[in-house]
């Protein structure tokens, strides 16, 4: 019992400590606001091109929410010497990355609320699949914010996190099918692609907001759960190596 009220606790402070932190409101609120309102704007009253960017639109929104928030977390309590503090509480690691995540991973849930609200306001989404949607833009803040966190591990101001998250986002931006196919790639491009958790974070919800799909669902939740696992195992490594061992 004690170790969840640490657990909730660690939850609650980053989220009242961090939220509102001006790399937060920069990068993980404003950036994707500005880029849905871009995309809004050249779709028009085009229902067919907002539902095929909107997914796009979600998960560029939920990469800069988490990778934002967590950029901020981590780095000033690296500065403050809070993490050695927090290494120190009676919870196992794992339980203690997974509450310093968890604020990041709720951030980008909620930031995917934005292009959801303003694509109710243009266009008729009563045919999404939002019981896949859903479960999708979850993974999807997941495996962002393990991303986010193997990055954070190795930098000790915001903006050097800030600076190697750029070197992957950006080009997630182009390669996994956000705004336009996977399939439209120069072919040398499309194996890239595949190794990128994103592309299949992407394809589930063009599947389940445009109908249009590259993989199964069911292939496409496999591997990003995969890529879940994978990244945060990669992270607790890591932590071990850089600040314990």
């Amino acid at each position: 019992m004690k170790t969840w009220i640490a657990f909730w606790s660690i939850v609650r402070k980053d989220m009242q400590a961090y939220y509102l932190k001006p790399p937060n409101v920069s990068w993980g609120l404003l950036f994707p606001l500005a880029w849905t309102g871009m995309f809004l704007i050249r779709s028009g009253q085009d229902s067919h091109s907002l539902l095929s960017v909107l997914p796009g639109m979600i998960a560029l929104s939920v990469l800069f929410g988490t990778s934002s928030m967590l950029a901020v977390a981590v780095t000033f309590e690296k500065k403050a010497k809070a993490f050695e503090r927090l290494l120190l509480s009676p919870i196992p690691l794992y339980l203690l990355m997974l509450a310093k995540t968890s604020g990041a991973v709720l951030f980008g849930m909620f930031n995917a609320l934005v292009p959801v609200l303003l694509g109710f306001w243009f266009a008729d989404l009563s045919g999404a699949d939002w019981g896949m949607a859903v479960p999708a833009v979850l993974l999807i803040a997941v495996v962002s914010t393990f991303l986010s966190l193997l990055l954070a591990i190795l930098a000790t101001e915001v903006f050097e996190v800030q600076t190697l998250s750029n070197f992957v986002r950006f080009p997630m931006i182009f390669l996994c099918g956000l705004f336009f196919p996977v399939s439209a790639l120069p072919l040398f491009l499309q194996p890239i692609s595949f190794l990128l958790p994103l592309t299949y974070g992407v394809d589930i919800l063009h599947h389940a907001i445009g109908g249009e799909q590259l993989l199964p669902p069911a292939v496409d939740f496999s591997v990003l759960a995969g890529f879940c696992l994978l990244l945060f195992m990669l992270s607790l490594r890591s932590i071990n190596k850089h600040w314990i061992g």
